[in-house]
């Protein structure tokens, strides 16, 4: 579990950065390639291919497509519609999807009823924490935050359920996953960039170059390889700490108004969703 606290506080001022500094100013499709591209790199000197079979192989590169790939396309137009704290908001349903895709797809024979009650909790404290007014373009910003997040949740069921053997064997193969989703992003790219919005700034290239190799390279593969040592109610509820843990950088660092009171109602409600999810049942 302290895999996942650490990722999420890591990951908290991803939001905030993309949201003030790259979205609208450079193309959406061209800085989740640039994104993945830079992960890739990271982890191609460490790739073994031969340590994995091929039909793994090629899950993996599914993975990758669907939890990061096609995700951060959904994810960075939707910032075009919604505000930062808009899109933490629409965040707060990926908790319920995690554990829906995990018992629809894999048939769990005794899903417990706590996991349930754990991802509910999650969303509610989200909610009181996050809920505020929201703009005329929130319909079309919210269904692609929830195409985003099911991707997400979709991605995360997929990796925890992929056997991959230990930790060092899955950092030898991880380059898969963003082939994967360089490869997804790269076509979209191609397909519907806006080539007159390209980084041009060192600040925009700096958090690029920050989203893809810390947030991306570093930040998922220590958020899967944890996936795999927690429950999938463990694993639904930390999906969203990251929305306090965003509120608090907000505040830290561009000085946004944070509603304390709130912040402490919603984050202790969160808790306790982890506390259930936590507990192991008789």
């Amino acid at each position: 579990m302290w895999i996942l606290w650490a990722v999420t506080l890591f990951w908290a001022a991803s939001f905030s950065l993309i949201g003030e500094f790259l979205a609208g100013r450079v193309d959406g499709y061209v800085a989740v390639f640039i994104r993945m591209a830079l992960a890739l790199a990271l982890f191609l000197p460490l790739w073994r291919p031969a340590r994995l079979p091929l039909l793994k192989q090629l899950a993996l590169v599914g993975i990758g497509a669907i939890q990061i790939g096609i995700m951060y396309l959904f994810l960075y137009h939707a910032f075009l519609y919604l505000s930062v704290a808009e899109v933490l908001l629409f965040t707060i349903f990926t908790p319920l999807y995690v554990t829906l895709v995990d018992e629809v797809l894999f048939q769990r024979k005794a899903v417990h009823p706590r996991w349930w009650l754990a991802a509910a909790l999650a969303v509610i404290g989200a909610a009181v924490i996050r809920f505020d007014q929201l703009s005329d373009d929130f319909i079309t910003g919210f269904l692609l935050i929830q195409a985003a997040n099911l991707c997400f949740a979709a991605g995360q069921v997929f990796y925890k359920r992929l056997p991959l053997g230990s930790s060092r064997q899955q950092l030898h193969v991880f380059a898969l996953f963003f082939i994967g989703a360089t490869l997804s992003a790269g076509l979209a790219m191609l397909a519907f960039a806006n080539f007159d919005k390209l980084p041009t700034t060192t600040l925009q290239w700096g958090i690029l170059v920050w989203l893809g190799l810390g947030a991306s390279g570093v930040g998922y593969l220590a958020w899967n390889l944890a996936s795999k040592k927690v429950n999938t109610a463990q694993l639904a509820t930390m999906n969203n700490m990251l929305i306090p843990a965003g509120l608090v950088v907000n505040f830290a660092f561009w000085g946004n108004h944070v509603d304390w009171l709130r912040l402490a109602i919603g984050a202790a409600i969160l808790a306790s969703a982890v506390v259930v999810a936590s507990k192991r049942g008789r």
